[in-house]
């Protein structure tokens, strides 16, 4: 069981909490945002502050994925280059602020951590272990960078 992957995906299944749409406020750049996704997609409009403070307002990550999905000609050309320093910080700090979401990272242990989702092949495994899974990367990297500092 040590070595058995941990899946995520559905915020009402386990481990439903390391989801960037899971209900976990975090405060960056001077802002409070009331999921991770709301800080991640607000900072692909960061050179056009309408659209990055409207995202701020939404009430639901979906329809902030939304929003975004439907505004993307606007997104910042280097997002390619910085979307995983991005997603590192959001995750960040939602494991850092709030103290239950951090020991239940750190609970898993060395585990390989997964998004186990056919909708996404970057973030997630694609569904069939063939996407990247970058989400559980990066969560495996603040789980590191918690358990050694």
């Amino acid at each position: 069981m040590a070595h058995t992957p941990i899946y995520f995906y559905d915020l009402d299944a386990p481990y439903g909490e390391f989801s960037n749409f899971y209900a976990a406020p975090i405060e960056l750049d001077g802002y409070i945002w009331p999921t991770s996704e709301h800080y991640f997609q607000a900072q692909k409009f960061i050179s056009h502050e309408g659209h990055y403070k409207h995202i701020l307002r939404l009430d639901t990550p979906r329809e902030v994925f939304n929003y975004a999905q439907a505004h993307k000609h606007l997104v910042r050309p280097d997002w390619a280059d910085v979307k995983d320093d991005v997603m590192y910080k959001a995750c960040k700090a939602k494991f850092t602020q709030h103290d239950g979401l951090k020991q239940l990272l750190l609970s898993t242990g060395h585990r390989t951590l997964v998004e186990h989702t056919k909708n996404d092949s970057y973030w997630g495994d694609g569904g069939d272990g063939t996407g990247k899974n970058q989400l559980g990367i990066t969560l495996t990297h603040v789980r590191h960078n918690l358990r050694n500092h």
